[in-house]
């Protein structure tokens, strides 16, 4: 039996040892690398990764594919890729399409910052002084690998920027992989100038492909700690992308991997991957890649592919059209009524003032006529005398002192007359900054007449300086006016009849106040008193004080009542004009 159970356990171990054998093979991984320069060089910049990789992680096998940026794009499509290392160009165009994402991004520990270390390099021969520029690249060829090539679209936007258009305005080459083409391009005349991937340049030199002073850099723009000499702005460097199907735990073992790589003189480190903000801002700007829009052939598939939906959005729309078109002509027509009935009730509100001010001035005209007669009077009594005295043969002294007098009186019947001009005269002027002072006292000026004629007392307190408003002046006078006349017929039944103005600054506002001695209001008449058409008087409108109230608010201020125990006050304030503040 022990013999027996010896002889089965070798057999088993016998058919198990090939099965255990295959179990240790390491996995393979195929990383894909973009080859810019060829498989060799891609080669060459790389195997130091990968070879540290499979230092770190010996369960897997490592292997290169390198290959354009189409041939890796499709590999990915085909799931036959689990990492890659290419541009940030490529790598957005990734993200948006296959859900890949930066688990690194590499690093130059002599050199830049990762978010600061690839750009592009536009240069020419030497033998191109006239070419200095980027602005003087305008209808010359340019070289570039291909028009997706993340060098060549860098360039672009430096292009665009200095208001070239690459499609209109140059006549563009493009030569294909290896970058070495589009210097090749340049040196045999295929090209005036050439856009490749910076630092390419200099490496060109150090093997000796091409000679130090053979080819010019143009457009250069500062680059930092980055060795070489670029002619854009600078973008994150390459990325070690993961694709979806790539194992999550296999992910984190190579990002942890690439963060403990220590790399020898010239070998790339790894570093936290970048956001690439700002490639994502290149290929929106150039509205490029994932911001591409729809072409004309992929909006008409679209069509034909949805076309129950288009047709139903294409009928949505056409009612929408149709909805928005009435709604708009209904707006304008009920704007141009609103507007038409506004410009009516204006004029009717301008008409009612100008009737209201032709009332105030017949209940003063026998007033201001008795005044005007009083200057003419004297003016007639200083012109005869002038005959006499000339008939008597008097000196021109005296002759000269009474024409004074009657040019004297003829500018008092003058100043009468402007002032009666001035207030009935139909349109007002607009509200304006002015110094109400002088407005108050022709107000009071043109009243005083039909005070003096009626008996009353007036008391005014206006001083000769107010600070200024905004006020339409001919409207202030109109509402002064029309409280002094109401004021003058609260009294007339008063033995002794006084009337008072009193102006006062209040703050940021201008108070003015009109009260009398009167009997006060009637019972009721408070609550309806600025009503239109409402009247105590026999033969009143019943619109000064409406008006008054409305020229008042217009100013940005206000009329009230104060009947008070012995006398009546109306108050009528308007906002002061701001001042500057004061540094």
């Amino acid at each position: 039996m022990t013999r027996l159970a010896l002889i089965l356990f070798c057999a088993l171990a016998a058919f198990a040892a090939p099965g255990a054998a295959r179990a240790a093979e390491p996995v393979e991984v195929r990383i894909g690398v973009l080859a810019y320069r060829g498989a060799e060089d891609a080669e060459r910049s790389w195997q130091s990764t990968l070879d540290h990789l499979a230092r770190a992680l010996p369960h897997y096998r490592f292997r290169m594919v390198s290959g354009t940026a189409a041939f890796l794009t499709a590999a990915v499509a085909a799931h036959r890729l689990d990492f890659l290392i290419t541009n940030p160009g490529h790598y957005l165009e990734l993200k948006v399409d296959y859900s890949a994402a930066a688990i690194a991004t590499e690093q130059d520990l002599e050199g830049p910052t990762p978010s600061e270390a690839v750009g592009a390099t536009v240069f020419v021969l030497d033998d191109h002084p006239e070419i200095q520029s980027i602005a003087d690249l305008r209808n010359l060829r340019l070289a570039a690998v291909a028009p997706d090539a993340f060098g060549y679209r860098a360039a672009l936007r430096e292009l665009i920027e200095r208001g070239i258009d690459p499609a209109r305005d140059t006549r563009q080459v493009f030569v294909g992989f290896p970058v070495d083409e589009v210097m090749r391009a340049v040196r045999d005349g295929r090209a005036d100038a050439g856009i490749i991937r910076s630092c390419a340049l200099e490496k060109l030199v150090q093997e000796g492909a091409i000679g130090k002073d053979e080819f010019r850099v143009i457009g250069r723009r500062p680059s930092g700690s980055l060795n070489c000499q670029v002619s854009t702005r600078l973008y994150p460097g390459w990325p070690f992308v993961t694709v979806a199907q790539t194992p999550a735990p296999l992910a984190r073992d190579v990002a942890q991997a690439l963060f403990a790589m220590q790399p020898g003189q010239d070998e790339k480190a790894w570093a936290q991957p970048d956001a690439y903000g700002s490639v994502q801002d290149l290929y929106r700007t150039l509205k490029v890649g994932p911001y591409a829009p729809f072409t004309r052939l992929g909006i008409a598939d679209f069509i034909v592919e949805n076309r129950v939906w288009a047709g139903l959005v294409l009928l949505a729309a056409l009612w929408w059209l149709t909805h928005v078109a009435r709604v708009s002509y209904l707006v304008r027509k009920r704007t141009r009524e609103l507007q038409a009935a506004h410009d009516a009730a204006r004029l009717r509100g301008e008409q009612m003032e100008h009737t209201v001010r032709l009332s105030l001035m017949g209940e003063m005209a026998s007033s201001l006529a008795h005044e005007i007669n009083q200057p003419l009077a004297a003016i007639l009594t200083y012109a005869r005398g002038c005959e006499r005295r000339i008939e008597g043969g008097a000196d021109p002294q005296s002759l000269r002192d009474a024409v004074q007098r009657i040019a004297v009186q003829a500018e008092r019947a003058g100043d009468i007359v402007r002032r009666m001009k001035d207030f009935v005269r139909k349109n007002p002027a607009p509200q304006v900054p002015i110094d109400p002072a002088p407005a108050l006292h022709d107000a009071l000026a043109l009243f005083e007449p039909t005070a003096r004629a009626a008996d009353v007392i007036v008391e005014s307190e206006i001083p000769d300086s107010l600070p200024a408003v905004r006020a339409d002046r001919l409207q202030l006078e109109e509402v002064v006016i029309n409280l002094l006349q109401n004021a003058l017929e609260a009294v007339s039944a008063q033995e002794e009849k006084r009337i008072g103005l009193k102006v006062r600054v209040n703050g940021d506002r201008l108070d003015v106040s009109v009260s009398d001695n009167g009997p006060g209001l009637a019972p009721g008449a408070e609550e309806h008193l600025f009503d239109p058409f409402f009247t105590t008087k026999k033969n009143g409108l019943g619109l000064g004080l409406s008006l008054s109230r409305t020229i008042a608010e217009a100013h940005g201020g206000g009329l009230t009542v104060d009947p008070g125990d012995g006398a009546t006050v109306f108050r009528f304030y308007i906002p002061l004009i701001e001042e500057p503040a004061r540094v």
